[in-house]
């Protein structure tokens, strides 16, 4: 399969900090390639790396058969990148920003309307044409942002957090346009600490932890390695007091979290675990509303491999240098 990006013992070091850690990819032409980390471990800075925004401490980069560290400027042509904040210029129109964009990617000028306005429709953004981006929501900002990375119609897209902060309702726009330049032959390499993002767009995932990555797959496969973290859910109608910690000492348990109204309940072998779940409930005159069992989810796989509890809850803690390394350069 041919590759979009080949990266080979890649390091980045700030001073005596190690950001990201001599690691290798590929990621193959016309897949979204999701990038998965939690904050700080290294997600930004390697995408800043590949996206000639960082140089890199060691290690190479080749894009589409260009190594970046001795011929980037052809690679830059045929790139997109759309950062976690959107770089729309907000004194500008929504046409004005596309058509900057278009003129500093060189788009011939007989091609710049038409594209422009294609764009426009397709993100639903052409009654709002003249309108400053300074009025813009920031679902709208965000599409916006978008149409201007790919106005020059390039064949590998950067999208860093490309949905954090937004609404369901604008979220599932993004979603569904990345899906549509996808279809039509657009590589994306997607930035992420979303995993149910990551589970739903992405061909394969690269997951990143203190600078080293440490699983690459595809998101079924990765579930499928991690058949540990099964886990029975039991919904009761009412539930005693403290009955998180009985369920936890029931046999075959290794962890049990409240998930709303239900509980999960992790173990290696669901179906004797279902045994005692019944069990449990007639011995404590309980109710059972729902009972079902689950294989790991892409989060459980997620927090597994990144050395977390499973069943914690994840919270968006620290900035970029959280979790990395300290250590003496090679």
């Amino acid at each position: 399969m041919e590759n979009a990006i080949e990266v080979r013992e890649l390091s980045k070091y700030y001073g005596d900090l190690l950001a990201v850690d001599h690691i290798s990819f590929d990621v193959h032409k016309g897949e979204v390639f999701g990038f998965l980390g939690p904050n700080g471990a290294g997600k930004t800075t390697t995408q800043r790396m590949l996206t000639t925004l960082l140089e890199p401490s060691g290690g190479q980069i080749v894009i589409f058969g260009h190594d970046l560290a001795l011929d980037s400027y052809p690679v830059k042509r045929r790139i997109g990148l759309v950062p976690e904040e959107s770089n729309v210029y907000t004194e500008l129109t929504a046409w004005g920003n596309l058509m900057f964009t278009a003129r500093l990617y060189r788009v011939p000028r007989s091609e710049r309307g038409s594209r422009a306005r294609e764009l426009l429709e397709m993100f639903g953004l052409w009654e709002k044409r003249d309108v400053k981006a300074e009025n813009f929501s920031k679902g709208m900002r965000r599409r916006l942002s978008i149409a201007m990375a790919i106005i020059h119609r390039p064949d590998l897209l950067f999208l860093d957090e490309p949905t954090s902060g937004l609404d369901a309702q604008s979220t599932r726009a993004i979603r569904a346009l990345i899906r549509q330049l996808n279809s039509e032959g657009t590589t994306i390499f997607l930035t992420t600490h979303q995993i149910e993002e990551a589970n739903l767009l992405c061909d394969r995932v690269a997951i990143i932890n203190h600078g080293r990555l440490a699983a690459i797959d595809t998101p079924e496969k990765l579930k499928q390695a991690f058949r540990k973290v099964q886990s029975v859910e039991v919904a009761f109608e009412h539930g005693p007091e403290g009955i998180g910690k009985k369920l936890e000492a029931l046999s075959g348990v290794t962890t049990a979290a409240k998930m709303g109204d239900k509980w999960r309940l992790y173990t290696e072998d669901p179906s004797v675990l279902l045994e005692h779940v019944i069990e449990f409930a007639r011995q404590n005159d309980l109710r059972i509303v729902s009972l079902s069992t689950l294989g790991p989810s892409l989060e459980d796989v997620f927090l597994e491999i990144t050395g977390q509890k499973v069943g914690t809850v994840m919270y968006r803690t620290g900035n970029e240098g959280a979790g990395r390394r300290r250590r003496k350069r090679r």
